[in-house]
Protein backbone atom coordinates (compact mmCIF):
# COMPACT_ATOMS: atom_id res chain seq x y z
CA UNK A 1 0.00 0.00 0.00
CA UNK A 2 1.27 3.45 -0.93
CA UNK A 3 2.32 5.76 1.86
CA UNK A 4 0.20 8.87 2.42
CA UNK A 5 1.88 12.25 1.77
CA UNK A 6 1.68 13.08 5.50
CA UNK A 7 3.36 9.80 6.51
CA UNK A 8 6.04 10.33 3.86
CA UNK A 9 6.68 13.87 5.16
CA UNK A 10 6.97 12.58 8.74
CA UNK A 11 9.30 9.76 7.67
CA UNK A 12 11.50 12.13 5.66
CA UNK A 13 11.75 14.58 8.58
CA UNK A 14 12.51 11.74 11.04
CA UNK A 15 15.59 10.83 8.98
CA UNK A 16 17.21 14.15 9.92
CA UNK A 17 19.90 13.90 12.65
CA UNK A 18 18.60 14.15 16.20
CA UNK A 19 14.93 13.75 15.29
CA UNK A 20 12.73 10.79 16.19
CA UNK A 21 9.25 9.94 14.99
CA UNK A 22 7.47 12.06 17.65
CA UNK A 23 9.57 15.18 16.92
CA UNK A 24 9.04 14.63 13.19
CA UNK A 25 5.26 14.52 13.73
CA UNK A 26 5.33 17.83 15.63
CA UNK A 27 7.41 19.49 12.92
CA UNK A 28 5.18 18.13 10.14
CA UNK A 29 2.02 19.40 11.91
CA UNK A 30 3.63 22.80 12.46
CA UNK A 31 4.49 23.07 8.76
CA UNK A 32 1.11 21.85 7.55
CA UNK A 33 -1.08 23.96 9.86
CA UNK A 34 -0.07 27.14 8.08
CA UNK A 35 1.40 26.09 4.75
CA UNK A 36 1.78 29.59 3.28
CA UNK A 37 3.61 30.95 6.31
CA UNK A 38 5.64 27.89 7.35
CA UNK A 39 5.91 25.33 4.57
CA UNK A 40 6.19 27.52 1.47
CA UNK A 41 9.26 29.52 2.64
CA UNK A 42 10.95 26.26 3.69
CA UNK A 43 10.33 24.71 0.27
CA UNK A 44 11.80 27.81 -1.39
CA UNK A 45 14.81 27.77 0.92
CA UNK A 46 15.43 24.07 0.25
CA UNK A 47 15.18 24.63 -3.53
CA UNK A 48 17.71 27.49 -3.39
CA UNK A 49 20.04 25.36 -1.25
CA UNK A 50 19.74 22.40 -3.61
CA UNK A 51 20.39 24.47 -6.73
CA UNK A 52 22.99 26.98 -5.54
CA UNK A 53 25.02 25.55 -2.65
CA UNK A 54 27.96 23.44 -3.80
CA UNK A 55 31.02 21.75 -2.29
CA UNK A 56 34.37 23.52 -2.60
CA UNK A 57 36.72 21.46 -4.79
CA UNK A 58 39.71 22.53 -2.69
CA UNK A 59 38.70 22.27 0.97
CA UNK A 60 35.30 20.52 1.04
CA UNK A 61 33.44 23.47 2.58
CA UNK A 62 29.98 24.32 1.21
CA UNK A 63 29.32 27.69 -0.40
CA UNK A 64 27.66 29.31 -3.40
CA UNK A 65 31.00 29.59 -5.21
CA UNK A 66 33.81 27.20 -6.08
CA UNK A 67 36.48 27.63 -4.72
CA UNK A 68 34.65 28.80 -1.60
CA UNK A 69 34.90 32.28 -0.07
CA UNK A 70 37.59 31.15 2.39
CA UNK A 71 39.85 29.47 -0.20
CA UNK A 72 39.53 32.40 -2.63
CA UNK A 73 40.13 35.07 0.06
CA UNK A 74 43.60 36.53 -0.51
CA UNK A 75 43.80 37.85 3.04
CA UNK A 76 43.84 34.30 4.47
CA UNK A 77 47.15 32.69 5.48
CA UNK A 78 47.69 30.23 2.62
CA UNK A 79 50.62 28.52 4.37
CA UNK A 80 48.42 27.01 7.10
CA UNK A 81 45.72 24.34 6.71
CA UNK A 82 43.45 23.35 9.59
CA UNK A 83 42.05 19.83 9.15
CA UNK A 84 38.53 19.23 10.48
CA UNK A 85 36.16 16.29 10.28
CA UNK A 86 33.03 18.11 9.17
CA UNK A 87 31.80 21.44 7.80
CA UNK A 88 30.14 22.12 11.18
CA UNK A 89 33.63 22.10 12.76
CA UNK A 90 34.82 24.64 10.17
CA UNK A 91 31.83 26.86 10.98
CA UNK A 92 32.71 26.67 14.68
CA UNK A 93 36.25 27.97 14.02
CA UNK A 94 34.95 30.70 11.73
CA UNK A 95 32.39 31.82 14.31
CA UNK A 96 35.12 32.18 16.94
CA UNK A 97 37.24 34.03 14.37
CA UNK A 98 40.80 33.59 15.71
CA UNK A 99 42.07 31.35 12.89
CA UNK A 100 42.90 33.09 9.60
CA UNK A 101 44.34 30.23 7.54
CA UNK A 102 42.74 27.67 5.23
CA UNK A 103 40.76 24.53 6.04
CA UNK A 104 40.46 20.97 4.83
CA UNK A 105 37.24 19.05 5.54
CA UNK A 106 37.86 15.29 5.72
CA UNK A 107 34.20 14.31 5.62
CA UNK A 108 34.37 12.17 8.77
CA UNK A 109 36.92 10.10 10.65
CA UNK A 110 38.23 6.57 10.25
CA UNK A 111 35.71 4.02 11.50
CA UNK A 112 35.76 0.28 10.83
CA UNK A 113 32.21 -0.03 12.19
CA UNK A 114 30.83 2.57 9.75
CA UNK A 115 33.02 1.34 6.90
CA UNK A 116 34.99 4.58 6.64
CA UNK A 117 38.57 3.94 5.55
CA UNK A 118 41.26 6.22 4.14
CA UNK A 119 39.67 6.02 0.67
CA UNK A 120 36.42 7.53 1.99
CA UNK A 121 38.20 10.55 3.48
CA UNK A 122 39.66 13.40 1.42
CA UNK A 123 43.28 12.47 2.25
CA UNK A 124 44.70 12.32 -1.28
CA UNK A 125 43.14 15.71 -2.01
CA UNK A 126 44.91 17.04 1.11
CA UNK A 127 48.29 15.65 0.05
CA UNK A 128 47.83 17.18 -3.42
CA UNK A 129 47.05 20.58 -1.85
CA UNK A 130 50.15 20.43 0.34
CA UNK A 131 52.43 19.41 -2.53
CA UNK A 132 51.06 22.03 -4.94
CA UNK A 133 51.08 24.95 -2.50
CA UNK A 134 53.50 26.57 -0.08
CA UNK A 135 51.99 24.83 2.97
CA UNK A 136 54.13 25.17 6.10
CA UNK A 137 51.76 24.01 8.85
CA UNK A 138 49.02 21.40 9.15
CA UNK A 139 46.79 21.76 12.22
CA UNK A 140 44.89 18.61 13.16
CA UNK A 141 41.65 19.84 14.77
CA UNK A 142 39.89 16.51 15.02
CA UNK A 143 37.65 15.26 17.81
CA UNK A 144 39.30 13.52 20.75
CA UNK A 145 37.20 10.40 20.22
CA UNK A 146 39.05 7.13 19.51
CA UNK A 147 38.19 7.51 15.80
CA UNK A 148 39.38 11.13 15.73
CA UNK A 149 42.68 10.29 17.44
CA UNK A 150 43.28 7.33 15.11
CA UNK A 151 42.60 9.57 12.11
CA UNK A 152 45.05 12.17 13.45
CA UNK A 153 47.83 9.60 13.78
CA UNK A 154 47.18 8.15 10.30
CA UNK A 155 47.31 11.64 8.75
CA UNK A 156 50.45 12.58 10.72
CA UNK A 157 52.09 9.36 9.52
CA UNK A 158 51.20 10.07 5.88
CA UNK A 159 52.53 13.64 6.13
CA UNK A 160 55.73 12.64 7.95
CA UNK A 161 57.55 12.17 4.65
CA UNK A 162 56.92 15.76 3.51
CA UNK A 163 59.93 17.90 4.41
CA UNK A 164 59.64 21.26 6.18
CA UNK A 165 56.01 20.65 7.11
CA UNK A 166 55.04 21.34 10.71
CA UNK A 167 52.17 19.05 11.82
CA UNK A 168 50.46 20.17 15.03
CA UNK A 169 47.28 19.22 16.86
CA UNK A 170 44.96 20.93 19.30
CA UNK A 171 46.24 20.58 22.84
CA UNK A 172 44.79 21.23 26.31
CA UNK A 173 41.20 22.19 26.78
CA UNK A 174 39.54 19.47 24.71
CA UNK A 175 38.29 16.60 26.90
CA UNK A 176 38.75 13.02 25.76
CA UNK A 177 35.66 11.97 23.84
CA UNK A 178 34.78 15.59 23.03
CA UNK A 179 33.68 16.73 19.58
CA UNK A 180 34.93 20.05 18.21
CA UNK A 181 31.58 21.58 17.24
CA UNK A 182 30.22 21.15 20.80
CA UNK A 183 33.03 23.12 22.49
CA UNK A 184 32.61 26.63 23.83
CA UNK A 185 34.71 29.47 22.38
CA UNK A 186 37.14 29.78 25.31
CA UNK A 187 37.91 26.05 25.42
CA UNK A 188 38.44 25.94 21.66
CA UNK A 189 40.63 29.05 21.68
CA UNK A 190 42.79 27.69 24.52
CA UNK A 191 43.21 24.35 22.75
CA UNK A 192 44.03 26.08 19.48
CA UNK A 193 46.63 28.45 20.93
CA UNK A 194 48.33 25.61 22.86
CA UNK A 195 48.58 23.22 19.90
CA UNK A 196 51.63 20.94 19.86
CA UNK A 197 53.84 19.35 17.29
CA UNK A 198 53.01 15.68 16.73
CA UNK A 199 56.08 13.56 17.34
Amino acid sequence: MDQSPIDKLINDISRLPGLGRRSAQRIALFLLKNKDKNLSPLIESLNVSYNKIIECQDCGNIDMQNPCGICSNNSRDKSSICIVEDVSDLWTFEKVGFYRGLYHVLGGSLSAIQGIGTDELRLQNLINRIENNNTKEIILALSTTMEGQTTSFVIADKLDKIKELNVTRLAQGIPMGGEVHYLDENTLNTAFQARKKIT
